[in-house]
């Protein structure tokens, strides 16, 4: 998948499974394809191996700056980012900026759900709206019938404790309320929009990366970016439009919304 896509835009691409994406889709060589590659601060320090990249990879890898948090830098960023994409649009958006702090109904407050709100659920979707025209330019550029990722595609990176069917076995080991909330958002947000650009060819999959040794998973996860990266873009490869709206993990299993 990775290797035939011809424009991708990450968010959250400087650190964790945003960068190990960036990594591996350049490590499949692919003539003509553009990496643009999101983050809130290109020139801080986290952004060092995201530059080193780009250096290496100069025309392939593009940095750019968007804070899914602030509608106006995701607008910004679209307007930036849209001429260079061409006739041949967005063939896949890979909303993968979010964030976890530590709460409960106890200790979360007012501010606390209106940052998770900000970068968890409202930056996918304006991220989404903003680039929407170019996923749909990439979908009518393609030709052919169905979906899939090489085609036009939005995956969002979700999360297991985003389901509700399953937050009785989740919720004493990972509380994190808002995140829990926010997530189970986006899996909604995942499945409107299946709905709403269904006649459009877009193809829309919230993917659970599994328990991940990052910055937000922690040292105790279960797998390490690396693994985690490898089963999502297999997965990403094999999806089509029977899986339109769906909520799986990195293996490619059915979650329960």
């Amino acid at each position: 998948m990775a290797a035939k896509t011809c424009n991708v835009l990450i968010t959250g691409a400087n650190r964790g499974l945003g960068l190990e994406m960036v990594k591996q889709m350049i490590a499949k060589p692919c003539p003509g394809r553009q990496i643009f590659a999101g983050c809130r601060n290109p020139e801080a320090s986290k952004c060092e191996d995201l530059r080193e990249l780009a250096r290496k990879h100069p025309g392939e890898v593009h940095i750019v700056q968007i804070d899914t948090s602030d509608p106006r830098s995701v607008a910004d960023c679209a307007k930036k980012v849209g001429p260079q994409l061409g006739k041949c649009g967005l063939n896949l958006l890979i909303n993968n900026a979010g964030v976890m702090p530590h709460n409960t109904l106890k200790t979360i407050t007012a501010r606390d759900m209106q940052d998770n709100f900000n970068t968890n659920l409202l930056g996918p979707i304006m991220v989404t709206k903003e680039f929407l025209s170019y996923l749909q330019a990439a979908s009518k550029a393609c030709g052919k019938a169905g979906m899939s990722c090489k085609k036009s595609a939005v995956i969002n990176i979700s999360t297991l404790l985003g389901s509700m069917a399953r937050t009785h076995e989740t919720f004493y080991a990972f509380p994190v309320l808002a995140y829990r909330i926010t997530k189970a958002g986006l899996n909604m947000l995942t499945v409107c929009n299946a709905l709403e650009f269904k006649e459009d060819g877009i193809l829309f999959v919230a993917l659970h990366p599994g328990w991940v040794r990052t910055e937000l998973g922690g040292q105790e996860a279960d797998i390490s970016p690396k693994e985690s990266v490898e089963g999502m873009l297999r997965v990403m490869e094999s999806l089509s439009e029977r899986q339109n709206g769906a909520y799986l993990d990195y293996k490619g299993e059915v979650l329960p919304f």
